[in-house]
């Protein structure tokens, strides 16, 4: 059938982000981990970059109706004017646009020390053995600061670094990680993608 064009569906997810850090890292990871995902559909599908908006709680709703003119796949942290379902997927707006909750996500950069430890001058030592139990960890941000190399550079200047490079079977392997992949595979089953 020489001749057939394959058309490409577009799927433009967005992100809701609290703070510009998230950037760095979370669109990144949501934009790999949707390729792979779509990658079991039967459809060609062109994941195009994760649309980004930063927000205060003040402005969520606002954020969640400007991704959702543009989007088809929310990620958020926090709810804003979304109506509930059993499934764990929200729909936001009369765009009925699926919000998947990302919930805690500060874990996330630390489940790979491999990655880290690719990094000269950074200090994995620290981090837990077990991708799972980055859950555990009581401050993030500080188990953060003690893993960074020591270069006068904050951390979420590493973040789109890890985020290209963290190992998303390793990243599967958190719990929370886990349930949010679930929950996006079963919104994009929902939409047709897979």
């Amino acid at each position: 059938m020489s001749g057939m064009r394959v058309v490409s569906r577009p799927l433009v997810p967005g992100l809701v982000a609290e703070r510009p850090t998230d950037q760095g890292f979370l669109d990144v990871v949501i934009y790999r981990q949707l390729r792979e995902l779509v990658g079991e559909s039967p459809h060609a599908v062109d994941v195009e970059a994760t649309r980004v908006v930063v927000c205060d709680r003040a402005h969520v709703v606002a954020a969640l109706e400007e991704l959702a003119a543009d989007c088809h796949l929310i990620f958020a942290r926090r709810g804003g004017r979304e109506r509930g379902r059993n499934d764990g997927l929200r729909y936001h707006s009369h765009y009925l646009v699926p919000v998947v909750g990302l919930g805690d996500t500060e874990g996330w950069p630390l489940a790979d020390p491999a990655v880290w430890a690719g990094l000269t001058g950074s200090d994995p030592a620290r981090l837990p053995a077990r991708p799972g139990d980055v859950e555990r960890i009581t401050d993030p941000r500080e188990a953060l600061a003690a893993t960074v190399p020591r270069r006068g550079r904050s951390a979420g200047d590493y973040f789109h670094y890890i985020g290209r490079t963290i190992d998303l079977a390793v990243l599967a392997q958190v719990p929370g990680y886990a349930g949010w992949v679930a929950e996006t595979r079963n919104a994009l089953k929902g939409l047709g993608y897979l």
